[in-house]
């Protein structure tokens, strides 16, 4: 992606603020009619009338679980397009947020725990396409001293990434393109950023590109590739690692706790970082299978003469 596509031309700054302003008016209605009408509504268009991707998800969630009826197969599908509308919901709703409505919306189980391991100092965020991902911005409410940078891919639209930053850049969190991670970083590590510590807020299971090197994970049943920006970073930083898992307690509340899997100076082997998340994330989708995102083309690389 070019580099070059910052500036927006006119029609398209329109554009951004007339949507900017109907996520904000649409932000502030009321919880149930954001979260049973409109999320009710949005779930029958994409389940009943638009199918969206249902053939990608239906492929994706018999090759997770070979061992599952289709009976079974058939209820998670319908509860992940009631999670996938939700998404929608959650998302706008970032348009207008407050501390005490960010409190409302995600609790923090162990926090002073994990603040005793992380108090004063910089650390990566691993997390996934599990629940409501953009809430792990809010932990920034809970502790002031520290900034979630939202490590993150520009969408091809012009206006979409630029409305996205917008609900993504708040007091808490600050949006950073996935290429200008590690210079970020390295900008900012000394003095930090606004003189807050760094929380590097990775989004790993992402598909990426197939490189000859790519190493090879099995993952709910299949070989896969994953990001490694995150353990590369750790491993030259000296960062620990944290898998960030975001549990939905009811629509539109989260709870978000945290699973060590890097402490920032344990010698370990090649790959060993990602492969801790990997087992992570495998074992949290299987608990909650409904709350991953299956219409993402996960699996578009096969391994066929590529070495683990």
């Amino acid at each position: 992606m070019s580099t070059k596509r910052t500036e927006l031309n006119l029609l398209q700054r329109i554009w951004l603020e007339i949507l900017w302003a109907l996520a904000r008016l649409f932000a502030v209605l009321p919880y149930w009619f954001k979260y049973y009408v409109v999320e009710n509504l949005i779930f029958f268009i994409l389940y009943y009338c638009l199918r969206y991707r249902m053939s990608v998800v239906k492929r994706n969630l018999r090759q997770s679980f070979p061992e599952k009826s289709d009976a079974e197969l058939a209820v998670i599908r319908r509860r992940f397009y009631l999670t996938l509308a939700e998404l929608f919901v959650d998302t706008v709703d970032l348009a207008h947020m407050t501390p005490a409505k960010g409190r409302r919306i995600l609790s923090v189980k162990g926090l002073d725990e994990h603040l005793e391991k992380v108090s004063g100092r910089d650390w990566i965020a691993m997390t996934a396409h599990f629940g409501c991902w953009e809430y792990c911005s809010f932990w920034g409410i809970y502790v002031p001293s520290q900034i979630v940078v939202a490590v993150y891919h520009p969408l091809e639209s012009p206006v979409a990434d630029a409305l996205y930053k917008r609900l993504r850049r708040g007091d808490y969190a600050t949006p950073v393109p996935m290429r200008e991670c590690l210079r970020f970083y390295l900008r900012h590590s000394d003095k930090g950023f606004d003189g807050r510590n760094l929380v590097m807020g990775l989004i790993a299971d992402q598909n990426p590109p197939r490189r000859p090197d790519s190493h090879w994970f099995r993952f709910l049943n299949q070989d896969t590739i994953f990001f490694d920006g995150g353990e590369k970073l750790a491993l030259r930083c000296h960062l620990p690692v944290y898998f960030v898992r975001m549990d939905r307690l009811r629509r539109g509340r989260y709870q978000m706790s945290f699973v060590p899997l890097y402490d920032g100076v344990e010698e370990v082997a090649p790959n060993e970082i990602t492969e801790r998340y990997v087992r992570e994330l495998e074992r949290v989708i299987c608990e909650r299978p409904e709350l991953w995102m299956w219409s993402h083309r996960r699996w578009k690389h096969k391994r066929t003469h590529a070495k683990r």
